[in-house]
């Protein structure tokens, strides 16, 4: 594992995200640039491949509650409309379906397909960043994730995460935050079938 710490008074720099192994204009040059251009706190941490939220927070040393979990939600309002919201929690609780659903006063909340999501973040599954970059797409965030002082999370690649300080983050994302997270009953990841209804 390597760790880059940056500092906020750096200048921007385009080439952040290609120096950390990134591919240029993707999700993860446009999160750097916008990290540093917005001078935030932050650290890179490059280690193995992995997007599991536990296995990760493992190698970057984080508590799992400092890790931030980002699932793409699909919320159905009417019969015929539908938007997502990115719902980011603390990485060892889980979305609460049901409190997103009345959050948007929606008739249905599910998971989104992995391709929507995918296309949504820019991110491969395992490395969605909590950011939305998107219009479409509506950032929600659990207040316990914001109670720390760091937050961690996977910086749109597997093998590349961050670390970010917790007030920036929310300068920088302007999330809406409202309790979405709910303790984890088993030690099962994010059901791809479950909804609310």
């Amino acid at each position: 594992m390597t760790a880059h710490t940056v500092s906020p008074d750096a200048p921007a720099r385009a080439d952040a995200a290609r120096e950390a192994g990134s591919t240029p204009g993707t999700t993860s040059d446009r999160l750097l640039a916008l990290l540093q251009d917005g001078r935030a706190r932050h650290q890179l941490i490059e280690h193995a491949p992995e997007g599991r939220t536990d296995v990760v927070s493992a190698l970057r040393g984080n508590a799992l509650d400092q890790a931030a979990k980002c699932i793409i939600m699909r919320v159905k309002v009417t019969k015929k409309s539908s938007r997502y919201a990115l719902a980011v929690v603390p990485g060892d609780r889980r979305v609460d379906l049901g409190r997103v659903k009345e959050l948007y006063d929606a008739r249905h909340v599910s998971f989104a397909d992995p391709a929507t999501a995918e296309r949504l973040s820019g991110c491969v599954s395992g490395s969605i960043v909590p950011f939305s970059f998107d219009p479409t797409l509506e950032l929600i965030v659990d207040p316990g994730l914001l109670e720390h002082r760091e937050i961690f999370f996977n910086a749109a690649e597997l093998h590349l995460s961050l670390a970010l300080d917790t007030e920036d983050y929310r300068r920088l994302a302007r999330p809406r935050v409202a309790p979405i997270a709910e303790p984890i009953a088993e030690p099962a990841t994010e059901p791809a079938t479950r909804t609310a209804s």
